[in-house]
This record gives structure tokens, sequence and C-alpha cells, in this order.
């Protein structure tokens, strides 16, 4: 019997991969390799704020993980840091996001930005916070809340063009390591 892939998707599936436009799997990222090619950071001092942050790539043993940090400030109207990655392909069939970190007690926001957003303050956003351990969550989609009006209730996985870690709307001292994120 040929292996195909309708025959290979069920598996994939069960698995929990994401299946991308292009009928590929779409693996989380992991960090693992190059990922300064593919993530960026900015903070709100692109509007005027005075928040400040980097993403550095590091790793324990086998362990590769991107480390988000810096103080995010509401002066100025601002407050927060952002690490970002473009998605090559919009995840198609997916049903939330699953994120596996560690942080300093506090929450940290999942930004996902659609195609239809326009403006740079458009978004949908959904909270987890971060304890000292290695720990998984999955956020739905339905757990995702827009920015403002003019957005549907939930983003669709089709329309997906960004996904971003973001410490966000309070002074504070940041520090979250992402181990994994993708979609499930």
């Amino acid at each position: 019997m040929p292996v195909t892939l309708k025959s290979l998707l069920p598996i994939a599936m069960l698995l929990g991969a994401t299946i991308s436009a292009r009928g590929e799997p779409m693996p989380p990222e992991t960090f693992s390799n190059h990922p300064e090619t593919r993530w960026r950071v900015f903070t709100d001092t692109v509007m005027g704020g005075v928040s400040t942050g980097q993403v550095s790539f590091e790793r324990e043993g086998a362990t590769h993980f991107a480390r988000l940090s810096g103080k995010v400030s509401t002066q100025n109207r601002g407050g927060f840091i952002q690490m970002q990655m473009k998605l090559d392909a919009p995840p198609e069939g997916a049903r939330g996001v699953r994120i596996v970190m560690r942080g300093n007690d506090e929450d940290y926001f999942v930004h996902l930005r659609s195609r239809a957003m326009l403006l740079p303050w458009q978004y949908y956003q959904a909270r987890f916070h971060a304890t000292a351990g290695w720990t998984e969550v999955k956020l739905p989609f339905a757990a995702f809340t827009p920015s403002g009006g003019m957005l549907r209730a939930e983003p669709r996985a089709k329309n997906l063009k960004s996904i971003g870690v973001v410490a966000y709307g309070k002074d504070y001292e940041a520090s979250v390591d992402v181990k994994e994120i993708g979609f499930y």
C-alpha cells in the first residue's frame, strides 16, 4: 500500500502536529536552529514608550530556549516588550497555541496577528503565567481576545501571519524563557 499525505494525516493529527497550507507538518519552534533569523524583538519605543528589552537564545545542556527579558514601563503611554516571529504559512487546522515556558512568576501574553490587521496595535491576546519550572500551556483560540473593535471575536488559523510572546501592561522586570512554541 503506497504511503500518501492523505494516509499520514490521521497520524499527524494524533501526534498533535499542525498541517500547513502546503500540506506539510508545521513543527513547533524549539530555538535550536538559528532562531535569530526568525525572531525579532521590539518595545514600546516604536510609539514613544520607554520600556527596554532584549531576546537572547540560550542553551542548558540539550535544551535550547529563547529568553525575553527587560524592564516594562507604562511611562509615556508605553508598557510592552515583545519577541515576534512571522509565520511562513498559516497553521491551517490549528485549534490553539501550545507553549512550553518558565519565568519569574509573572503574567505574560501570546499575541497573534492576522492578515486582516493593518494597524500595528491590532492583535489577539491570551494570558499565561510563567513560574520557575518548565510548564506546558495550551491556549485555545477561543481564549484569545481582540485588541479592539472591528476584529473577529477569535482568530482564524488560516489567516494568521505572526506569533509573539509579550511582557505587557504594568511596570515590572520581565524574564520569560520559551523552550517550545507552536500550534496544536
